[in-house]
């Protein structure tokens, strides 16, 4: 299970993930997190409307031709 972590810990691992983020190619992110079901849920398009899914390992890449408007992890707080 994911491990809750604390006011300072929490600024600490935004500012450790920010570098990665914006060196996605998408103007909007949003993220949701299903805690029952432990999946997370990135969405670069509002809505999705995907064409198209691969999955692979537990992640689902959700395109639209050559674009990928979201990706959903399943299992997340494993990962």
């Amino acid at each position: 299970m994911a491990t809750r972590l604390k006011g300072d810990e929490i600024v600490k691992t935004c500012l450790g993930l920010s570098s990665d983020i914006i060196k996605l190619p998408a103007e909007h992110i949003w993220i949701d997190y299903d805690k029952e079901a432990d999946v997370l849920y990135l969405s670069f398009r509002k809505p999705q409307r995907a064409k198209k899914t691969i999955e692979a390992d537990d992640i689902l890449i959700r395109k639209d031709g050559n674009k990928i408007v979201g990706i959903t992890i399943l299992n997340a707080s494993s990962r």
